[in-house]
């Protein structure tokens, strides 16, 4: 008897069409008129007690408030408080501490392939330095320098100029590389 009594109180609310069948229904006709009376008197009795709540819950906010403004609370104390309560329960997650652990293994491979690179980097640079054509320039730059120095710090009769210091560069360059058609160039330099 008492299943039932479930079956046909159910404790779920109602659903999409079970609302409409119940609003489709006509339950005027299998009410007396005096169920009709008590029900009536029934639904007035709810909205004034409904009524009554709201102005109750009303009266509270309103205390709320002021008790609030009292302390110095307001509504951007509230919003932190609430934030960081909400950022720490969030973090309190499962998801978010999966989350947080595949981003931090991710960051640590990552900067292991960049430390990677940087070494091979290195390395090419290391290799390039040691390569004859690096070994080569490089000879050419410090026989540059040298003249360079050795014309300004005076060793011509005449101490030079800083025209005839560019210009004897650009010679001794030229004929390091073949000559040709930098001749002309450094010619109209001299002028």
């Amino acid at each position: 008897m008492e299943a039932q009594a479930q079956g046909l109180l159910e404790t779920e609310p109602l659903q999409g069409r079970d609302e409409d069948a119940v609003a489709s229904a006509d339950f005027s006709t299998m009410l007396s008129e005096e169920e009709k009376e008590e029900l009536k008197a029934e639904l007035v009795q709810l909205e004034d007690e409904i009524t009554t709540l709201r102005q109750v819950l009303s009266a509270k906010e309103r205390h709320l408030v002021e008790i609030k403004q009292k302390l110095g609370m307001n509504l951007m104390n509230e919003l932190k408080q609430n934030f960081s309560k909400s950022w720490h329960d969030m973090q309190t997650t499962p998801a978010y501490k999966k989350t947080h652990e595949t981003l931090s293994h991710a960051g640590q491979k990552a900067t292991a392939a960049f430390s990677n690179v940087g070494t091979a980097i290195s390395k090419k640079f290391g290799d390039m330095r040691n390569s004859p054509t690096f070994k080569s320039f490089e000879e050419r730059v410090e026989t540059t320098v040298t003249s360079l120095k050795t014309k300004v710090g005076g060793t011509t009769p005449g101490g030079g100029s800083f025209e005839e210091v560019l210009s004897s560069a650009a010679q001794a360059s030229a004929q390091s590389s073949g000559g040709g058609p930098r001749r002309a160039e450094e010619e109209e330099l001299q002028c």
